[in-house]
């Protein structure tokens, strides 16, 4: 009888969606047991990811799936604690100080270099691409890499911090392809051990750190996918040390997953099974940050491109999981094809956003445009303080005359 009362509110919460209940849709729940309908009211997603992880229910294309119940807003209209108790916490508690600063390292990051391996480009990078027309992984990474380095205006021998380096493919291509003297941090052990070595031969030092005792004076600093591990009680600390580290002629590129509204919390299936402690930030939250220790030079959004980068995830995973099911269980299987097909329909369905911040400490003067073209071989053209340090190889920059730099969106291909 219980069960049936859950089952009815169950397909009244999907009402609008177009999901149904062991419909014919390969979107559709099918549900093998009935408690699913009890966990998923009562716990909201965290109920619906665990009881997905332990078989009770299934479905033939999970990011349909949450594309479709997150533009119908299905969860904002269930109220669950644990979400309640997610927020609370995230209002009460540091939950990103620095003693649980490695949490998420030895969690999520340490889970396995031969799963990242498998999964990932071959720089192993683990955030957003940029597509732009790339009909590989490896490519729009490559893409994303000269993007951000391009619209940095790095150039040979220059002083680089990377926080949140990972397994050290963005420092190496930095080194390798821009000259860079790059310094890269990690709160992830294993991370910091496979970048020292992939970079051993390049002009790059990994550390194994948190940002806040970061010491020194940089050219430029960037961080690809690391905002999101920082709080909103740490942002303002962020931002400072970006600030305190960085040149007065220098420049700032934080690339972060972003949110529609201020968010105190995470989602509490993220928070417990893939990124503990995370939070992903508002616009009005990192403006706020960062002001007025920077000058904003441009916002550039291309949340869809995400999307893109899940999809690549998966089908690599899926390639290498009969050798990687040796290492890990099918539960595990489950939840990390749960992880890249819900996130994936996030950011299709846009509660999920991708951005790339560019700042400076004052502004850059003169007449100067961002593009947002990878393929262009210099993207940032700054009159005034750039042409003057270009080494003769480099070449003339092409001018183009703009009152103020252009911010778009990438087309959703």
């Amino acid at each position: 009888m219980q069960n049936k009362i859950f089952q009815r509110g169950f397909e009244k919460l999907l009402m609008g969606s177009s999901v149904t209940i062991d419909g014919k849709q390969p979107w559709d729940i099918r549900v093998h047991d009935p408690r699913t309908h009890r966990k998923a009211m009562l716990e909201g997603n965290l109920g619906l990811g665990e009881s997905y992880m332990d078989g009770w229910w299934d479905c033939d294309d999970l990011e349909e799936l949450f594309f479709r119940m997150i533009s119908a807003n299905v969860e904002q209209r269930l109220f669950t604690v644990d979400g309640l108790m997610n927020t609370l916490g995230g209002v009460l508690f540091n939950l990103q100080k620095p003693s649980r600063a490695f949490t998420v390292g030895k969690r999520h990051y340490d889970a396995g270099n031969d799963l990242f391996r498998a999964m990932l480009d071959p720089l192993m990078i683990y955030s957003c691409a940029y597509w732009n027309g790339a009909t590989s992984l490896e490519k729009a990474q490559e893409n994303k890499l000269r993007l951000v380095f391009d619209k940095l205006a790095i150039l040979p021998e220059m002083k680089v911090l990377d926080i949140g380096c990972g397994w050290g493919g963005a420092a190496k291509f930095a080194a390798e392809h821009y000259g860079a003297n790059v310094l890269g941090i990690t709160i992830s052990r294993e991370q910091a051990t496979f970048a020292e070595e992939r970079c051993r031969d390049h002009d790059v030092e990994i550390r194994f750190m948190d940002y806040r005792n970061l010491e020194g004076t940089f050219d430029r600093i960037y961080s690809l996918g690391m905002l999101e591990h920082v709080g909103h009680k740490n942002l303002r600390t962020f931002f400072d040390m970006a600030r305190r580290c960085l040149k007065p002629d220098g420049r700032l590129l934080v690339q972060s997953i972003g949110g529609n509204l201020p968010s105190m919390g995470t989602d509490p299936w993220i928070n417990r099974y893939i990124f503990p402690n995370s939070m992903i930030p508002s616009a009005s939250q990192i403006a706020t940050a960062y002001e007025p220790r920077f000058v904003l030079e441009d916002w550039h959004s291309f949340s869809f491109d995400y999307t893109l980068t899940l999809r690549a995830w998966r089908r690599n995973f899926m390639h290498r999981w009969p050798e990687l099911k040796h290492h890990y269980d099918e539960r595990f299987y489950r939840m990390w094809q749960y992880y890249l097909q819900s996130c994936a329909g996030a950011f299709r369905a846009r509660s999920l956003q991708l951005w790339q911040v560019l700042l400076t400490p004052c502004g850059i003067r003169g007449d100067y445009r961002v593009q947002h073209d990878p393929a262009m071989k210099h993207l940032f053209t700054d009159r005034d303080s750039v042409q003057a340090q270009l080494p003769r190889t480099y070449g003339s920059l092409r001018w183009q005359q703009r009152e103020s730099p252009r911010s778009g969106a990438a087309p959703e291909s």
